[in-house]
């Protein structure tokens, strides 16, 4: 694709930190892809305030949407309501062709229910599911669905284990990816009624179903693609986070309990800093939904200019890899 006429459309309103992050990190995405339009969709005039601390950038522009859906508001009913909002304008752009792809930090659920409505499913996928990586000792796992699906449907495991297959063997190259259905035990009769029949799904599939693994499994890098419903997966992924940033904090006070483990500190600085980029979710900065038929990423709703950033240029990969699962 030639990158002079790729468009992302950004929501400049959905960030919990402001659109002043969403603006800033649009810029920064901009220096790095310097042949690819952005355009912040959101009200306009805080939008040019934003823009006016910086030097003017040709690239950006800006689509004027009145309204802005919150978290707290039901998915659907804000969808169906507010026409007029960053996030509906934003993915009628795609629809439109206006814009290759849509990268939003706003609410999940209003996210997920107006791709489907709006730019719609790909072919025999029922619900489209949020895939992200998670750091292992092997290098990473596909965590799908980690927030998208609260409540699933066996068939809605066994797609994603399909989608998340497709994906990694599309966008990485693994051939043959390993599938593991998370579970509260690796025997095959393990979990609850859902569980169970998704079992039996992904083991007729097809697929390189490796069966039932348990959480702690993952961080082991047993599977390619780890399949769960969006409950399981948004909590894993948080607890991952919030962990990793724990741990970190414990390590950096233990080196600084003693002038020798201070040296040591000093001189496993860098090594450190490699372990803390990796858990650090910014440094994805957005996952996409797997299953459209049009590129929709979704960045953490506490990202900061860097995240956004990170976010922005995940879908212009994404979109010039052409990945279309």
């Amino acid at each position: 694709m030639d990158s002079t006429k790729l468009t992302i459309a950004v929501d400049a309103m959905g960030c919990d930190l402001g659109p002043s992050v969403v603006v800033d990190g649009a810029l920064q995405a901009s220096e790095a892809h310097p042949g690819v339009r952005l355009l912040l969709v959101g009200q306009e005039d805080v939008i040019r305030y934003e823009l006016a601390r910086h030097k003017e950038n040709p690239r950006i522009s800006v689509l004027h949407a009145t309204e802005i859906i919150t978290p707290d508001e039901v998915p659907t009913t804000a969808i169906r309501q507010k026409k007029d909002s960053s996030l509906v304008i934003g993915l009628r752009a795609v629809k439109a062709g206006d814009a290759s792809g849509f990268v939003s930090a706003g609410s999940t659920g209003a996210l997920l229910s107006g791709a489907t409505i709006i730019i719609g499913r790909t072919k025999g996928v029922e619900r489209p599911a949020l895939g992200t990586p998670i750091p292992t000792k092997k290098g990473f796992t596909l965590l799908l669905d980690c927030g998208a699906n609260m409540d699933c449907k066996p068939s809605y495991l066994y797609q994603f284990g399909q989608i998340g297959a497709e994906y990694m063997q599309k966008a990485l190259g693994v051939t043959n990816p390993k599938v593991g259905l998370i579970n509260v035990g690796a025997e095959d009769e393990k979990g609850n009624v859902a569980a169970k029949e998704a079992f039996v799904l992904l083991k007729e599939s097809g697929l390189n179903f490796v069966g039932n693994i348990e959480g702690r499994e993952i961080s082991d890098g047993v599977v390619d693609v780890a399949v769960c419903d969006g409950f399981t997966g948004n909590i894993l992924l948080k607890f991952m986070e919030g962990f990793a940033k724990s741990m970190m904090g414990i390590i950096k006070e233990e080196l600084k309990s003693s002038a020798i483990s201070t040296i040591g500190a000093l001189l496993a600085k860098g090594a450190f800093g490699r372990v803390k980029k990796r858990f650090d979710y910014r440094e994805v900065g957005g996952a996409p939904f797997l299953g459209l038929k049009s590129l929709v990423v979704k960045a953490h709703g506490s990202s900061d200019a860097f995240a956004m950033k990170n976010a922005i240029l995940k879908c212009i990969d994404f979109e010039k890899a052409k990945i279309e699962v």
